[in-house]
């Protein structure tokens, strides 16, 4: 099991930036697939982007051209840089860890027993 912690949410105007990290526990976050998954309220869960071990990335149609998944595995963290933010993106974003099996199963989608979780950190953004 890894242990998530995220970081980096807060009040943003509309085409501001923000960039939100998440720190991982363990020796093994390198083998992790990695994702950022939001959750605005009254709406499901969905996820934002992922990373693979080995570099492979997607994002959400709403997420293209505006936001960047990255990592350090040597920091054991996962990064989203969010740009252009838009009222819509107002939601509590969480940090998802997933085996590579786990990755493949759910194929980017969001299920709540698809890996380990952190506890999310909000991001609002409003004028």
């Amino acid at each position: 099991q890894v242990q998530l912690v995220e970081s980096g949410g807060g009040l943003v105007q509309p085409g501001g930036s923000l960039r939100l990290s998440c720190a991982a526990s363990g020796s093994a976050f390198r083998l992790f697939a990695m994702g950022w998954h939001r959750q605005a309220p009254g709406k499901q869960r969905e996820l934002v982007a992922d990373i693979t071990s080995g570099g492979t990335i997607n994002y959400a149609d709403s997420a293209k051209g505006r936001f960047t998944i990255s990592r350090d595995n040597a920091k054991n963290t996962v990064y989203l840089q969010m740009n252009s933010l838009k009222p819509d993106d107002t939601a509590v974003y969480y940090c998802n860890a997933r085996s590579l099996t786990t990755y493949y199963t759910y194929n980017f989608t969001y299920n709540s027993r698809a890996g380990d979780w952190g506890q999310g950190t909000q991001v609002t953004v409003s004028s």
